[in-house]
């Protein structure tokens, strides 16, 4: 999933309608590619429950079937069913020609139907298999699945080429998306990406929606979606099951409510502690606050970051970011905190709210503040902080010694150690030296 593009700005106005928890990624950068997304928790039917349907999805029973019927047959040499093979299996399984292909091809990669010498038949798979290692059949099929886009799994070009961020907006949206809904968000995310002209869109607008209902009754085979009582589309038990699996598979957040609900009753420290440590990623925020008032939250936030690390100082900020001016009061507060106040100020600036100008140094300082945070986060928590994007690194790094940053020096010797670009390392020495300098001269 991760070579297709989410359309975030449609994921998060499809959310919104739908009154469910919307993905957080930067709000500056309107189009990811592969960049890590957090979903909202989903609540899993158990193992055993899970286990027990898989043989029930029309896909699977159709491959069991063709495992069965085919015993001991020739194949060609792409390991596909002779041409008289194929029309007898098709005729007495009641498939077309392209579910016999998607259904041979699962059969194979599963381990259902083995080829070798020329050959197809039984694979070695057990006649039981246990929960855990039907769960694991179960993710090689969708897997199987999601891979044939590449190649034309719908029928619908535009579909296959925006099926990962279709499922990714059904995962998100519990309750299941309208159907009107899911084309103009594939017809917006298709504009962006391949900017096609006006006739292209308008044949694509009027011939959409007749193959995205082709598309969902083949993922409904699949046993990915279904329909609900109201008529929208949504992921069955099983499909939030394997669309998880693949978004975790791509580096996403996807957690379950379980993992999300260990962490809602922490203390603000401990909280913050975990975030750094990589224990908890970003989905655990929106459990803890739901069960603090915002101020009271952003006031015990702040008091750790005003004297804590920059590591700290980060994982607080990401907190911070979603509240609303509701906390506005503490966040005002800091502002007479001499590691808080440039954070507050830019808060305060985003939501609108009157405060300080940042000054160039000021906007330096913050980047040296989230390039010391790298030093101190840990797993996951390291991808959440970076220099802004398109910072000429070069003339920051020859900024940094004049703004007063109490890692700057670390800072520095980390890029003259670890930065791959040797016009980067080569600053990044001349820069820690001008540093070690004015602290010299400020001792003396």
């Amino acid at each position: 999933m991760a070579n297709n593009v989410f359309d975030l700005a449609e994921l998060r106005k499809l959310i919104d309608e739908q009154s469910a928890v919307p993905p957080r990624p930067p709000e500056e950068t309107p189009v990811a590619e592969q960049e890590a997304l957090t979903f909202p928790p989903v609540l899993l039917a158990a193992d055993a429950e899970l286990a027990g349907i898989v043989p029930t999805v029309p896909l699977v029973a159709d491959a069991i079937r063709l495992m069965s019927w085919t015993g001991t047959r020739e194949v060609t040499p792409e390991g596909l069913p002779v041409e008289a093979d194929a029309h007898a299996a098709a005729a007495e399984l009641g498939l077309d020609a392209v579910r016999l292909r998607l259904v041979w091809i699962v059969a194979v990669n599963t381990g259902l139907l083995q080829i070798s010498g020329g050959r197809a038949s039984r694979g070695p798979l057990p006649e039981r298999l246990s929960v855990e290692a039907t769960l694991e059949f179960w993710d090689g099929v969708v897997m199987d699945v999601l891979d044939r886009a590449d190649e034309g799994l719908t029928g619908s070009a535009v579909v296959d080429e925006h099926l990962a961020e279709m499922l990714a907006t059904v995962y998100s949206v519990r309750s299941g998306v309208a159907i009107a809904n899911l084309a103009r968000g594939i017809l917006q995310s298709h504009e962006v990406a391949c900017e096609p002209g006006a006739i292209e869109m308008r044949r694509l607008a009027a011939s959409l929606p007749a193959e995205l209902l082709d598309a969902l009754s083949l993922l409904a085979y699949c046993g990915l979606v279904e329909q609900t009582a109201a008529g929208r589309t949504a992921l069955t038990s099983l499909g939030v099951w394997a669309v998880r699996r693949d978004l975790l598979r791509e580096g996403h957040d996807a957690p379950t409510t379980a993992e999300v609900e260990v962490f809602a009753d922490l203390s603000a420290a401990e909280l913050v502690e975990a975030l750094v440590k990589g224990a908890a990623t970003q989905s655990a925020v929106a459990g803890w606050l739901e069960r603090r008032p915002p101020a009271q939250a952003a006031h015990d936030l702040i008091e750790i970051a005003a004297e804590g690390t920059a590591g700290q100082r980060g994982a607080v900020g990401a907190i911070l970011e979603e509240l609303g001016p509701e906390a506005e009061a503490p966040v005002r507060e800091a502002l007479d905190r001499p590691l808080m106040r440039r954070y507050a100020a830019s808060w305060l600036h985003i939501r609108d709210l009157a405060a300080p100008t940042l000054s160039p140094d000021d906007h330096t300082w913050i980047a040296v503040d989230s390039l010391a945070a790298l030093m101190h986060l840990s797993g996951p928590a390291t991808g959440r902080l970076d220099p802004e994007p398109g910072e000429d690194l070069i003339r920051l790094v020859g900024q940094m010694p004049a703004v007063g940053h109490p890692d700057t020096i670390a800072v520095l010797d980390m890029l003259a150690t670890a930065h791959d670009d040797k016009a980067v390392v080569k600053a990044a020495r001349k820069a820690a030296m001008k540093a070690r300098s004015l602290a010299h001269t400020k001792l003396g």
